[in-house]
């Protein structure tokens, strides 16, 4: 089965999420139709023109010359009078992260709860011209396609070995062959699951807006290389290479399996066998992979007690768009890592303080001592922002 209805199910996959990731995650595609039935699309298609105006926001036109099968990549931000003289066929205006800019972008978030927070990367929008298209290629990632406004025609290539190769005369990673399996033309709330590995192409019908949440999949590369920075940043200058057992050599020209031996050794005291420490370097690698924004601290905060004194009627700390939190069981109590920290909370805090988008007085009070010492240590850091109750009105 690789095309369902969720109709209105209780869940937008269609089925339990069990069954989902045991069915279906990071091995076979999935067509779910009426994911999310009468979807109404929060962002409209100018509005997706402003921000890709703006400074610090990542977004990209992707222009195709049909008739040469020619392709042309630019990067924003982009001017306000780019978009008005744009053909009325084949461009496709990409900008990420729409979950840290747009709040109703980021309620969608609830939706996919079944999946580990910090394994989602963000939800990119594209605005597609009739016949807009990235071309066939392929991503590393587990992604989910639904389509918010008009009409997209998708095609995957489901087979066991497609080929990989790519074009050479474009800056896109587009795929020189593609031959699809399968085709469908996907209508508001229907959602495609890919996931990493499967060539797919997909091309405006009309005018249209397309959702993408992908995941955070970081590289065995990248993994190792953060992994070694922080190994050598932190070793000790006296774990060396050593060879107490040397003895006289047959060729002195020669790095014989003795020496190779020993250089294993040395690599080797610098292993994390500190389950603790591995969990540490991994938690801030995690909640700062990515980032294209770093929260920071903005102007001098009032006093503590003051901000106490606010929680306590009615304000809250609202968390930066861009601070991505996560936590985790340690031999004693609990870690939470925000972008690249790391903080020693009991369990209970932690486990609050990462699934809130907001610190309120009920929370706040709810909190070890610890706890609140956190919040203040992140508040200063620009992790959080005081909101006034008349803030809202």
């Amino acid at each position: 089965m690789i095309e369902i209805d969720a109709g209105n199910g209780p869940h937008p996959l269609g089925m339990s999420p069990k069954k989902f990731l045991a069915e279906y995650w990071q091995k076979k595609p999935l067509l779910i139709r009426n994911a999310f039935p009468g979807f109404v699309s929060p962002v409209q298609p100018e509005d997706l023109a402003g921000l890709a105006c703006e400074d610090g926001v990542l977004a990209r036109l992707i222009e195709h010359d049909r008739a040469n099968d020619g392709w042309r990549v630019r990067h924003g931000p982009f001017a306000e009078n780019d978009f008005p003289g744009m053909p009325d066929h084949d461009w496709t205006l990409l900008v990420q992260d729409m979950d840290k800019w747009d709040a109703d972008i980021r309620a969608l978030l609830a939706s996919f709860s079944f999946l580990p927070r910090w394994r989602i990367d963000d939800i990119m929008i594209s605005f597609a011209a009739t016949g807009g298209s990235v071309g066939a290629h392929v991503d590393q990632y587990d992604v989910f396609l639904l389509q918010a406004q008009g009409k997209r025609r998708w095609q995957i290539d489901a087979g066991k070995h497609p080929p990989l190769g790519f074009r050479d005369d474009v800056e896109l990673k587009l795929l020189r062959e593609f031959t699809p399996s399968h085709d469908w033309v996907l209508e508001p709330g229907d959602m495609l699951y890919l996931p990493p590995g499967v060539p797919h192409n997909g091309v405006a019908v009309d005018a249209c807006l397309t959702f993408s949440l992908g995941m955070r999949a970081p590289s065995a590369a990248e993994l190792l290389g953060d992994f070694v920075d922080t190994l050598a940043a932190d070793a000790p200058e006296e774990l060396r290479f050593g060879d107490a057992d040397l003895t006289p050599a047959k060729d002195t020209n020669e790095i014989d399996a003795a020496a190779m031996a020993r250089v294993v050794e040395a690599l080797n005291l610098l292993r994390m066998n500190d389950a603790d420490k591995l969990g540490d370097w991994f938690g801030s690698f995690i909640t700062t992979y990515r980032s294209a924004v770093e929260p920071a601290a903005g102007e001098a905060q009032r006093p503590r007690i003051e901000i106490e004194w606010d929680l306590a009627h009615g304000a809250a700390l609202q968390r930066h768009p861009w601070s991505r939190m996560a936590w985790r069981k340690a031999a004693k109590g609990a870690r939470l890592y925000v972008g690249g920290r790391m903080l020693a909370l009991p369990v209970r805090d932690a486990q609050r303080l990462a699934a809130a988008e907001a610190v309120d007085g009920a929370l706040y009070d709810g909190l070890s001592q610890a706890g609140r010492d956190a919040v203040f240590e992140l508040l200063d850091a620009g992790h959080y922002r005081l909101s006034l109750p008349d803030e809202d009105e």
